[in-house]
């Protein structure tokens, strides 16, 4: 199961009306490694005001990369993490996650690091199984 779903926050669904915010508090002490890495990397970009900041360290286990996973493959979860923040999420491998500006000048920069390309280059044998 990707998240631990509150009995309210399920009512709400149920109801078709669910708060947002209660959402991504959901998402927060749900999936709390990816949390403090989108957290961290967004206080990174706006302490140092450059094109993106992303991370390079592979997670600590299993469990920590799963949550890496859940989060940015679920659109539901990785766009509200998006709006909650106010940034553009990107993913590459297990634990390459970087967050980038709405600023339209981070486009080019973000659609490189997102590329065919970039992947490619991304790739290393120590990553085969993640």
């Amino acid at each position: 199961m990707s998240l631990d779903v509150s009995p309210a926050l399920l009512e709400q669904a149920e109801r078709g009306e669910v708060d947002e915010e209660a959402f991504v508090d959901c998402v927060r002490t749900s999936l709390p490694f990816a949390w403090e890495m989108i957290d961290s990397l967004v206080a990174r970009l706006r302490a140092d005001g450059g094109a993106f900041a992303d991370n390079q360290t592979p997670p600590p286990d299993e469990q920590a990369r799963g949550q890496l996973l859940r989060a940015l493959a679920s659109d539901a979860i990785r766009g509200a993490l998006e709006r909650h923040f106010g940034v553009r999420l990107a993913f590459q491998n297990c634990h390459r996650v970087a967050v980038f500006p709405l600023d339209p000048a981070a486009d080019e920069r973000l659609a490189r690091f997102t590329s065919v390309r970039a992947q490619l280059l991304n790739q290393s044998p120590v990553l085969r199984d993640c």
